[in-house]
């Protein structure tokens, strides 16, 4: 007898588990019932590589300071028959606007890069929302074209940075091939990080201003193209609408 009640109490506490756990999964509002009663909500990502079949990859250049290689490099891509997107702060584009009007004019993307490179992830969403306006603003005053992606500075983010960057129908952009230019690092040493780590759908991440940029550029794209791989801006790459991104960062298509 004592078996049969220590065995119908368990089995009670079994189902009490299982209809814990069925309430916690259910949906409220785009979260679980277990997100909102432990007290968190679901992380978001920006958009780090693309699924593809093809050999697609994206070139793109942040640029904050200095500017005296940035027609070199866009002499390169021309050589390569090759376009890229340039991410640009705000006053880098106060300082240098024919610059910015340059890389329009050859073909070549342009996106924000924030208009103080400040570490957003730690701002409120009033200043982000500054950020990101006077920042769009001073580029479509230059080159007259809407601005549809952003890179965070340092790469730091959080939900409320994405989301405002989503208010501003913007696409956030990250990256999974890091040439690690800014470190002084030589062509052939970023070359190799990138045969190391470049796939389809990679989005690869340069400076305008580094020490070695143009040595690098010339060397990793000859080894792209000679590997196959057709190379763009990150529009030329990206999926514009029906897709997803997974917890990685891989964004897929629908």
């Amino acid at each position: 007898m004592h078996f049969c009640v220590v065995k119908s109490r368990t089995i009670k506490i079994c189902l009490a588990l299982v209809l814990i756990l069925v309430l916690l999964s259910l949906s409220i509002d785009g979260a679980t019932s277990a997100q909102v009663f432990f007290g968190y909500a679901p992380r978001k990502v920006p958009i780090y590589s693309v699924e593809t079949d093809e050999k697609r990859v994206a070139i793109t250049f942040d640029a904050a300071w200095g500017a005296d290689k940035t027609e070199k490099i866009l002499e390169i891509l021309d050589e390569f028959d090759v376009t890229a997107t340039f991410f640009l702060v705000g006053f880098w584009v106060d300082e240098y606007g024919d610059i910015v009007k340059k890389i329009d004019e050859s073909g070549c993307e342009i996106g924000t890069h924030s208009n103080t490179h400040k570490d957003m992830a730690k701002l409120s969403k009033e200043s982000v929302s500054e950020e990101l306006s006077l920042s769009i603003e001073k580029i479509k005053e230059v080159t007259g074209k809407d601005v549809t992606l952003f890179r965070a500075p340092f790469g730091s983010y959080n939900n409320t940075l994405l989301e405002t960057a989503d208010e501003f129908n913007l696409k956030t952009i990250q990256w999974d091939v890091d040439t690690l230019d800014w470190k002084g690092l030589s062509a052939g040493e970023m070359n190799n990080r990138v045969l190391n780590k470049v796939q389809n759908g990679s989005i690869i991440l340069m400076h305008n201003n580094s020490d070695n940029i143009l040595d690098g550029l010339r060397l990793i794209l000859t080894t792209l193209q000679n590997k196959g791989y057709e190379i763009g801006s990150v529009s030329d790459l990206v999926y514009e609408d029906n897709y997803t991104i997974d917890r990685n960062g891989i964004q897929h298509s629908n």
